[in-house]
């Protein structure tokens, strides 16, 4: 005969079950309360998270500067001027010989439609130019038909524009400030708050700091991995424009997805219009076998390494940031995860039962 349940038994698993319910509900409210307000500020919020990522990647050479006498203002003003000037010559780099060879690409991306036109008249597809001018006729009149949403999105365009330029702005200023007088936010902060406080949230400060640095300089060293990768590429197919290339796939793989893209539809067309359909396959081969290595072997593991997080923890993080806030999400999405780890890790020190041979003394001290 079965035995029967314990209705006491069952009662409290009930009971417990309801509490953690209520409580799980309770942090997904305010959670969600958290993010809302996140996202009502975001305007200020967003400029803060460039500054710290700009700060934790030019804090080193500010640090080496006051560690060598320089005032924190000086030491500030100077790597501030230096990174503007970085980020120049980079855009010149770039900008320039794509401009001095514009005329030269410019033909050779007719030249690079006429030979599309060709192949396409010829088999397997035997499009004629009957078809051919009837289907772009018929994306003209699709074009002319859409003209107000295209007059929309434009407008949209020139206010992402201002609004990025805005922000590279602020970030700028509160890069200056962070360099100038972040070694003593914590000593303030830690003046600031009372009781427990005052000694927890500026150790967690500390690791989060560490760990948005470490986070900057993986995704750099992921950066200039695919700028050397494609890079070397490029330089046995002889495509044109190497280095503008180079250097354009490095500052891309800052931004996740978008930037990619960007960078590697650059690279295939001038491929296309210099070396022809063969080479701009090959380049486009090249830049997804690099890519697929990147976001499923290489970040991961450097990543995973550096901000102690394990690599499935990585993609799902991109991934689930990419599906929330787009592209921000997917850049935001590692570090996010990196500081959270950080909280949880100091929660567990605090809460951790001492060891059975281990004094109350010792135990504080090991926290």
């Amino acid at each position: 005969m079965p035995a029967s349940l314990s209705s006491r038994k069952t009662a409290a698993a009930l009971r417990t079950s309801a509490r953690v319910s209520v409580e799980l509900l309770l942090v997904l409210v305010a959670v969600s309360v958290a993010l809302w307000l996140l996202g009502r500020m975001w305007s200020v919020v967003w400029p803060l998270i460039v500054g710290l990522f700009l700060t934790t990647l030019t804090w080193p050479v500010a640090r080496f500067l006051r560690r060598r006498g320089w005032p924190p203002a000086l030491a500030a003003s100077v790597v501030t001027v230096l990174f503007l000037l970085v980020v120049t010559g980079i855009v010149a780099l770039i900008a320039v010989p794509v401009a001095s060879q514009s005329g030269e690409l410019a033909d050779g991306v007719v030249a690079g439609i006429q030979r599309l036109r060709e192949w396409a008249a010829g088999p397997p597809l035997n499009i004629g130019d009957d078809q051919l001018t009837g289907a772009f006729d018929s994306a003209v009149a699709r074009v002319q038909d859409s003209i107000g949403s295209m007059v929309t999105a434009v407008v949209a365009g020139v206010s992402t524009v201002v609004n990025g330029v805005v922000t590279a702005v602020l970030a700028l200023f509160l890069m200056f400030f962070f360099l100038k007088d972040g070694p003593r936010f914590l000593p303030w902060l830690t003046r600031q708050l009372p009781g427990r406080l005052a000694t927890d949230v500026p150790v967690v400060a500390a690791r989060g700091w560490e760990t948005l640095g470490a986070f900057v300089r993986s995704q750099a060293f992921v950066g200039l991995l695919d700028a050397v990768l494609i890079g070397i590429g490029l330089w046995i197919l002889k495509v044109p424009l190497v280095l503008p290339l180079a250097v354009l796939t490095f500052v891309s793989a800052f931004v996740p997805i978008v930037g990619a893209l960007f960078a590697g539809l650059v690279a295939v067309l001038i491929a296309l219009v210099s070396n022809g359909l063969t080479d701009a396959l090959i380049v486009l081969a090249i830049i997804v076998v690099v890519q697929q290595l990147e976001g499923n072997v290489f970040q991961p593991m450097i990543q995973s390494r550096g901000l102690g997080l394990h690599a499935a923890v990585v993609l799902l993080a991109v991934a689930l940031g990419g599906s929330l806030a787009g592209i921000v999400g997917s850049l935001l999405a590692v570090p996010a995860a990196a500081l959270i780890a950080v909280v949880w890790n100091y929660v567990r020190e605090q809460l951790r039962e001492p060891e059975a041979d281990e004094s109350p003394a010792e135990a504080a001290v090991a926290s």
